[in-house]
């Protein structure tokens, strides 16, 4: 089998999924229902496709600095 680097899925634990995008199980369950990250079972555990938070971070809308005042 070709080792594609397309093809890679950096998974990680649930809790370390939920640590690395800095939101709750709460929210991470919200957002695998939601089809916003991306979510995997291997066994009795839930992987987190690392990538799928990437991209829904880069998904989210930026805060005008006026908006913040």
């Amino acid at each position: 089998m070709a080792d594609n680097d397309n093809n890679k899925r950096r998974l990680a634990e649930f809790k370390d999924g939920c640590r690395y995008g800095k939101f709750g199980k709460t929210k991470a369950y919200e957002l695998i229902a939601q089809e916003r990250i991306r979510a995997y079972k291997m066994g009795g555990k839930t992987l987190i496709d690392l990538d799928s938070i990437d991209e829904y971070h880069a998904s989210l809308p930026r805060v005008e600095s006026r908006a913040m005042l």
